[in-house]
């Protein structure tokens, strides 16, 4: 990591002071800072195109406008968090700010406010461009010159087709404006303290609810985007695959830089902590260590996605023999996931309630238990009624899919898990099976094997479209495709 001026003309000053001058430092010549103000090409551009998303963000605006007349609507997008001391995470804005905008600033917000002929005006408030006279884009630690160029508000106006203006005056214009309020919380204590006379914690909740149900069904540029986002996690599984070794294990981080390696390449990051769980790690849902070893005779639970440009995340998962052929017991508990997953996919429909997928995968995966001999002597559908499956199915068998990989989550009750399904909704359809390896009540053979696979559905007006259906599940296609991958 490279380190400013500030930290080398100075050394006895301390990171705590640099902090408390908010990382700027002016004790430099008058000769050095008169000629870092000359000197510099006009980059400023013009007759920009917006941004592909930037109708879309606009109907999303009004939609909103629509359902709080009257009232100023703020969301920020955060900013960067800190991983320690003073460097930071990578920045991602809030969902919320990148759905209203396609922005991805950091310390951006977005302000709907009332106007009195109706509706609202929509401004983004952003930095604008480093001064280059007072010296701010070396001196402070997130000047250009360290952090790199950004969009001046000009230019950023034009690629998001709304207003900018500099994030630095809202306060004051907040201070200016009346009327009732609601703020995305959660991202800016800044805004939030300025508007905490004009809000309420009731009022906010509701506010983030809309927010969240406005996103169950996604327009043609978010399918679009989803679309992409498997293909791309697609070519992933097949870099992993590739990277697996036939005669010696392969480290599970090892698998899980590989995919992130494409991630990157293709889009903005992995959607979430990917999951590369070999062998007894499979049975752990949240296997996110990745600090074991695939040796070959083992299954590989491989669930990850890649987050696109735009921030749209893919959500996949494959178990995959690691030396390319499944043993007759990896085999049987497969294809019971397996045929599990078939009628959940089915039973994703318009029309049809939210929970028909995961009853339908769930009944399955009853049937198969029973006919094991697991629930000693009950019926797979008393067994069902009773729940007594969910020892080793533990988890729910999908959720909605977008922006977040858990998308939507502030939605009501009535209108996600106990709504009905409309074309244009995309969710994921996850069943698994997981035996545990200190499991006692399952034979041995059993024991330390997990399975899951999961695809990424969209919802259509004749039924509904695998989006990751690139990627195969049947247990024969699954080997065929391994092979012929590693040549």
């Amino acid at each position: 990591m490279t380190h400013s001026i500030q930290e080398t003309t100075v050394a006895a000053e301390t990171d705590e002071d640099k902090r408390r001058k908010n990382g700027l430092y002016r004790q430099v010549s008058a000769e050095l800072a008169e000629n870092m103000k000359r000197g510099w090409a006009d980059t400023e551009r013009y007759g920009l195109q917006p941004i592909a998303q930037a109708a879309h963000t606009a109907r999303r605006r009004a939609e909103l406008s629509a359902r709080f007349p009257g009232e100023l609507l703020v969301i920020p997008a955060g900013g960067p968090k800190v991983r320690a001391n003073d460097t930071a995470y990578p920045f991602r804005p809030s969902s919320d700010y990148v759905y209203l905008t396609g922005d991805q600033s950091p310390d951006a917000v977005l302000v709907l406010e009332p106007d009195p002929y109706g509706g609202h005006r929509a401004t983004a408030y952003l930095l604008p461009r480093s001064d280059r006279e007072n010296g701010d884009f070396w001196l402070d630690y997130h000047g250009e010159l360290w952090d790199g160029r950004r969009n001046s508000l000009a230019e950023n106006g034009q690629l998001l087709g709304l207003p900018c203006n500099d994030v630095r005056t809202l306060t004051d214009r907040l201070g200016a404006t009346i009327g009732a309020a609601r703020v995305l919380r959660g991202h800016d204590m800044g805004i939030e303290a300025a508007l905490a006379a004009r809000t309420t914690a009731e009022r906010d909740d509701e506010f983030r609810v809309t927010l969240s149900e406005m996103r169950l069904v996604k327009d043609e540029f978010e399918i679009a985007d989803l679309r992409f986002a498997c293909e791309a996690t697609a070519l992933g599984f097949e870099d992993a695959v590739r990277a697996l070794g036939t005669a010696a294990p392969t480290p599970e981080r090892l698998i899980e830089g590989t995919f992130f390696t494409r991630a990157r390449i293709e889009g903005n990051d992995v959607g979430y902590a990917s999951i590369c769980a070999a062998g007894p790690h499979a049975t752990t849902l949240h296997w996110v260590r990745n600090d074991g070893e695939a040796r070959p005779g083992d299954l590989l639970l491989l669930d990850a996605g890649v987050e696109t440009r735009h921030l749209y995340t893919a959500d996949v998962t494959r178990t995959l023999p690691v030396d390319g052929r499944f043993t007759p017991i990896q085999r049987k508990i497969y294809d019971a996931v397996y045929a599990a997953q078939e009628a959940g996919i089915a039973a994703v429909k318009p029309g049809a309630a939210y929970r028909d997928f995961h009853d339908a995968a769930q009944r399955v995966l009853a049937e198969h238990l029973a006919a094991w001999g697991l629930f000693e002597g009950r019926s797979a559908r008393e067994a069902h009624d009773l729940g007594l499956q969910r020892r080793w199915t533990l988890a729910g068998t999908g959720h909605m899919l977008g922006l977040d990989v858990h998308d939507c989550a502030k939605a009501r009750t009535e209108l996600y898990v106990d709504g009905t399904l409309e074309p244009g909704m995309v969710l994921t359809v996850e069943p698994g099976l997981y035996f545990q390896s200190d499991d006692l009540t399952v034979p041995q053979e059993y024991r330390g094997i997990g399975v899951r696979i999961e695809d990424d559905i969209l919802v259509t007006e004749e039924g509904n479209e695998n989006l990751s259906a690139r990627l195969p599940r049947n247990a024969d296609d699954v080997e065929a495709w391994m092979a012929r991958l590693r040549g």
